[in-house]
């Protein structure tokens, strides 16, 4: 691809080294129904790589047992098998997806494609007894949590009462260990015109979004449909950029999933990861602190007020352009060793 300022200086940005203690994440995805939850896990990857970032978990919030399996291929394909992954019960969304069929695909010589050792979600730890695990084991006001499935299990978090791994509340747990939550959900702007979108992470578990949104003790951001819309990923990259291995990942679940060719895909969770990891380097701006309410169809309003937990991303032309080129750069890099 052909390399602009831009580009060149977002290489010199994201390759610069890292003074400070990497962002611990937990990922909360729900993997399978849209290719953007796989671009943003791989994007996890290349900036663990940098120093930038640490990934302690992942969970699932699509009740299907493939999604666990196609997130522990991806991770074993950027090098990181062992990362602990937990599975939602009795979630939403229970189908197979366009994608997550590649945890299973075979070579001519009947070998995994994409090898893994996790096969099924139902061999997975379930979600919410990993986020309290993984939350209790580390230190006071330290965790990032990244939403950009489901509300699922960050409400049933809420929800959670004391256990082997804390004798907290989930209130109580969150409060001491969370620094901040970054969700892909919403909109709070005009989509296409219209003023009232109703945003499908919120829309698939409606009462999981409205405990959320209105009992979640501390900051919430969102970012909302809109932002995922101005930053598509170009088609060009994908046919172009990942071809220094026969199978890709990504690639081809990202062929498997669009709905025509060519297509350039819209990229809401990815944003949701970059700011967690990079909250200070101007790629979006924030809204005035207020309260995001869910109505019972599924919409989102937000209410200013300096009291208020919630903001929302802003950004602009110049903005838009610095994001998708931070994307292509890091989705389309290679895993090391490869």
């Amino acid at each position: 691809m052909k390399y602009t300022i831009l580009t060149l200086q977002l290489l010199f940005a994201l390759t610069l080294s890292v003074s400070a203690a990497p962002v611990k994440l937990i990922f909360d995805t729900d993997m399978g129904n849209d290719i953007d939850d796989a671009m943003a896990l791989a994007m996890i990857h290349q900036l663990e790589r940098r120093g930038a970032c640490e990934l302690l978990a992942v969970t699932s919030t699509k009740d299907h047992p493939l999604s666990a399996a196609f997130i522990d291929a991806l991770n074993t394909f950027y090098g990181a098998p062992n990362i602990p992954i937990g599975a939602v019960r009795d979630g939403v969304t229970p189908e197979k997806g366009k994608y997550n069929g590649l945890a299973e695909k075979k070579d001519d010589a009947g070998n995994l494609v994409y090898p893994h050792d996790l096969k099924s979600g139902e061999d997975a730890m379930e979600a919410v007894a990993l986020i309290r695990k993984t939350l209790a084991a580390q230190p006071d006001n330290s965790v990032k949590l990244v939403q950009v499935g489901f509300f699922t299990n960050l409400a049933r978090l809420l929800e959670s009462k004391p256990d082997k791994h804390s004798d907290l509340a989930g209130p109580e747990l969150i409060r001491k260990k969370v620094k901040e939550t970054i969700i892909m959900a919403g909109a709070f702007q005009s989509i296409r015109f219209g003023t009232q979108h109703l945003e499908y992470n919120v829309k698939k578990d409606i009462p999981s979004a409205k405990k959320m949104a209105a009992q979640w003790p501390g900051p919430l951001i969102w970012s909302g449909y809109e932002i995922g819309i101005a930053a598509s990923y170009p088609w060009q990259s994908i046919m172009e950029d990942y071809g220094y291995v026969k199978h890709h990942i990504v690639k081809e679940g990202y062929l498997d999933y669009v709905p025509e060719h060519p297509h350039d895909r819209p990229t809401w969770d990815l944003s949701a990861v970059l700011y967690a990891v990079y909250p200070d380097r101007s790629y979006f701006d924030l809204s005035p602190k207020g309260n995001v309410k869910v109505n019972d169809e599924g919409r989102t309003d937000f209410f200013p007020g300096e009291k208020g937990n919630d903001r929302y991303f802003i950004m602009n032309d110049i903005q838009t352009e610095k994001v998708r080129e931070a994307f292509v750069q890091l989705c389309s890099e290679p895993p090391a060793g490869k």
